[in-house]
């Protein structure tokens, strides 16, 4: 079970790089108001909900506590990003900050799983 769950674990980072990579691809283009939400930003969004609640089931299974006020936490976050990313992916253009808001929960995400302990 223990090596079915660190795939999974590395699963979810590939869906976070995916999700924290286009967003950084489109760095550039947001200075200019010119920034979209990429497909990768959506599929990585996906994967980490998927690869989340994966995460969340195997853990209760092997009887590991699980912070479930954490897991809340970096849910209410990744609803706002996969909204924002859902929403907007077909726009040309996406404004500065709903675009600023993706990058800032995404990485408030990263951080919330490496620092609360």
């Amino acid at each position: 079970m223990d090596v079915l769950i660190h795939a999974v674990v590395g699963l979810h980072i590939i869906g976070i790089a995916a999700l924290l990579g286009g967003f950084m691809t489109q760095m550039k283009a947001m200075g200019k108001g010119e920034a979209r939400m990429v497909p990768a930003m959506l599929h990585g969004a996906l994967t980490m909900l998927v690869t989340g609640v994966a995460l969340v089931g195997l853990n209760q299974a092997e009887d590991h506590t699980v912070n479930t006020f954490k897991i809340g936490v970096k849910l209410a976050l990744l609803i706002v990003i996969l909204g924002l990313v859902y929403v907007k992916r077909d726009e040309e253009k996406v404004d500065a900050a709903s675009f600023g808001v993706v990058g800032a929960a995404t990485a408030a995400n990263v951080f919330i799983a490496v620092l609360w302990v």
